[in-house]
């Protein structure tokens, strides 16, 4: 299984060890050289941040290890769903949209929508109301790859979600919108 390709740096037993290093032992030792569990010690909101910081962790791995297994690129991963994202937004997927997305320069963004597409994964339509214009539009092939690999654990958020009452959902809601904000308008470095 951790078998590497040559569009990516990682393999499963890498994602494994990083996993361990990121999440890995959380007792520590104090001053005294006893053992203590530092989860313990912080602040209930801290608390969350990590545990957000621990998801968002394992996301990504598991997005490695779909890219890997797929012949990708983790980045082809991440737009794929930037594109995926735009359609549930009724946005126009553009390259320029993407690139912003991704961070990309045009030349970035231009490899990896030429790998996907070579690949299967994106095809170039010309938008109907503009004909000058492209977009970018995922194969539905795609879309059941993914759906194969990461259905089961959308499908398990789901029954967690559903153990929630509607204003318990609401809050998560509240919480992830704000949080996405954050991040979205803090310029990256």
């Amino acid at each position: 299984m951790s078998r590497s390709t040559a569009s990516s740096n990682l393999s499963l037993g890498d994602n494994l060890a990083q996993r361990e290093i990121l999440g890995g032992d959380r007792t520590g030792v104090d001053v005294n050289g006893e053992e203590n569990d530092p989860v313990d010690r912080e602040p209930d909101n801290l608390r969350l941040v990590h545990l957000l910081r621990a998801v968002t962790v394992e996301f990504g791995l598991r997005q490695a290890d779909f890219a890997a297994r797929n012949g990708m690129h983790p980045t082809d991963v991440r737009a794929l769903i930037c594109l995926l994202d735009a359609a549930r937004a009724d946005e126009a997927a553009t390259a320029g949209l993407l690139g912003t997305r991704l961070g990309l320069n045009s030349a970035g963004t231009t490899a990896v929508i030429d790998r996907l597409e070579r690949l299967g994964h994106v095809a170039r339509v010309r938008d109907e109301h503009d004909r000058r214009r492209i977009l970018l539009r995922v194969e539905p092939a795609a879309i059941r790859l993914g759906r194969d690999f990461f259905g089961p654990l959308i499908d398990g958020v789901l029954q967690v979600l559903d153990s929630f009452d509607p204003a318990e959902r609401e809050t998560v809601r509240r919480f992830l919108t704000a949080t996405h904000a954050v991040f979205a308008t803090e310029p990256r470095p």
